[in-house]
């Protein structure tokens, strides 16, 4: 008769291989959002020649990730959207399972929700409308939240607002970002994607836009500035 030992250090051994398999089968997507050259911490107070500003929020949606290899064949993950959270550091990475082990031209993602999630309903999980990021079902998603405070402000605490989202024409503001890969394909089985959010303020006058809160020609052109922001190190 098996002893019960024997079947719980067999199943173990399963467990630990599969888990090992799993491992060898993906990819991990590392995100750090950058403020001048450092890594952000929110509610920090910047200072530059001409303005003093703190960040409180940065959130958005990386979906529709895609890995292109340079064979011409693709892999492209399922149910893709993933919520970036820089108050959350579980948020700020996730892993592509089985991807395929070939060299690597390019990696292909998208900024916010696509209009078939954004009329879906109510979703669940990162979509789920208690995270935030859902206006109602006109105007969808907000794709992009950037929050704080600025004494180039002359609003309220010296406070911006950048909600940036909407899925209807001519306020699509769904951006896809599309980064070559310099590297072949590498031991390690990570990428380190990186968010400048020092461009996001260069591309701005604070006291003239400091408010964006639904979609509109200013939420097309700051969404245009986010495809800008990311790049792999």
């Amino acid at each position: 008769m098996i002893s019960s030992r024997f079947v719980i250090c067999f199943l173990s051994l399963i467990f630990i291989s599969a888990s090992a398999q799993t491992e060898k089968d993906s990819l991990n997507m590392k995100l750090t959002i950058l403020f001048q050259n450092q890594p952000l911490v929110l509610e920090q107070r910047y200072v530059s020649e001409k303005d003093t500003l703190q960040i409180t929020m940065v959130k958005f949606y990386l979906s529709n990730v895609e890995l292109i290899y340079t064979d011409g064949t693709s892999f492209a993950e399922k149910n893709s959207y993933h919520l970036i959270d820089a108050s959350d550091t579980n948020s700020m990475h996730f892993k592509l399972l089985n991807p395929k082990k070939k060299s690597l031209l390019k990696v292909r993602f998208a900024i916010g929700v696509d209009s078939l999630a954004s009329t879906s309903g109510a979703l669940s999980g990162n979509l789920d409308p208690s995270k935030g990021m859902y206006w109602a079902w006109q105007s969808g998603y907000i794709n992009m939240k950037i929050e704080g405070k600025s004494n180039l402000c002359t609003t309220r605490k010296n406070q911006f607002h950048f909600h940036l989202g909407g899925y209807l024409k001519p306020y699509n503001a769904l951006r896809t970002v599309e980064i070559p890969i310099k590297e072949q394909w590498f031991d390690r089985n990570q990428l380190q994607l990186v968010m400048d959010l020092s461009s996001f303020f260069k591309a701005i006058d604070l006291k003239q836009t400091n408010s964006v809160m639904s979609p509109s020609k200013k939420t097309m052109e700051l969404a245009d500035v986010t495809a800008l922001l990311f790049r792999i190190e």
